[in-house]
């Protein structure tokens, strides 16, 4: 519904972190033996869906061109929403 980067790796049958972590070390190896600066940055967007606003999913969803009836779906799972924890 939605095209994927193609290093995804998380929530899809794939080879997984191990072989990021082996192109993270081929990167740094090589620039170690070339003397090149290298800076690696991590990011880490935990609980997505609790921290950012479906507004901003929904306008996400629809730039990176996903189907406009799981579109509509997510609308209107976000549509009224409320919890209640007791």
């Amino acid at each position: 519904a939605c095209p994927l980067n193609p290093r995804q790796r998380g929530f899809i049958r794939a080879a997984g972190c191990s072989e990021n972590l082996k192109l993270l070390q081929t990167i740094i190896r090589a620039a170690k033996s070339e003397h090149r600066p290298l800076g690696v940055v991590f990011v880490d967007i935990a609980k997505a869906f609790d921290t950012v606003g479906h507004h901003h999913i929904i306008h996400a969803l629809q730039q990176r061109g996903a189907d406009p009836h799981i579109i509509g779906l997510m609308n209107n799972m976000y549509k009224d929403f409320s919890m209640y924890v007791t």
